[in-house]
């Protein structure tokens, strides 16, 4: 992985390696080192799918100190035990009022809407890492027949807990927002709440089962 200057107060932590799981899997490492001993100055980590944005107080820490100090735990992050991910199921009623495009995705990859709830329902997804707006996860698992392109123009409003899907990702809206992923179902589970810690439910790493719990007619 290599370390590019992103501004007079960050850095960019880039693999050149193809998007995917082992890819992931380094920037989890290094991220949760970060999180386990921070650099001094350190202000925020942005994790995503093959980087990671270390930002930093140029008056707590200098740019050479904070580079140094990304370096060494680059060095030792080969090392550590991967921890055993967490599974969860999320239930999700497909269709309806709740999935308003599930019938223009069936349209589009030439199936039925029974055969995408089947697909979408039968792959395992993993979290990449978390953004867009707060605990949006980005999923990593997507069955290829299932890959759609997102909406020309985003909708105004894409109701929280909404299951979506956009190219070859798959996420969740944990709050009401402007979106343009094609919206497939909706869950009823919980993915952000300010007063709690971690206020997000998801994390990087974690596995992901969708489970449907209604019917898309």
């Amino acid at each position: 992985m290599r370390i590019v200057r992103a501004s007079d107060q960050a850095f960019l932590v880039v693999s050149d390696d193809p998007v995917g799981v082992r890819t992931g899997a380094e920037v989890q490492r290094l991220h949760r080192a970060l999180v386990r001993t921070p650099i001094p100055g350190q202000v925020d980590l942005h994790p995503a799918y093959a980087s990671l944005l270390v930002r930093f107080d140029a008056l707590v820490g200098s740019a050479a100190t904070v580079e140094r100090a990304i370096r060494e735990r680059l060095d030792v992050r080969g090392g550590e035990a991967d921890p055993p991910p967490r599974s969860i199921d999320i239930p999700v009623r497909y269709g309806g009022p709740d999935g308003p495009d599930l019938d223009a995705v069936a349209r589009a990859t030439g199936l039925t809407p029974e055969e995408v709830v089947t697909t979408h329902a039968g792959a395992t997804y993993r979290v990449c890492f978390v953004g867009f707006s707060p605990g949006f996860p980005y999923l990593e698992g997507l069955p290829e027949r299932l890959a759609t392109p997102r909406h020309p123009s985003p909708r105004r409003r894409v109701p929280a807990g909404s299951i979506a899907i956009a190219g070859g990702q798959a996420g969740i809206y944990p709050l009401s927002t402007a979106g343009g992923w094609n919206v497939i179902g909706r869950t009823d589970l919980v993915l952000f709440d300010a007063r709690s810690h971690p206020a997000a439910t998801l994390s990087p790493g974690d596995r992901i089962r969708f489970v449907p719990t209604g019917s898309h007619s």
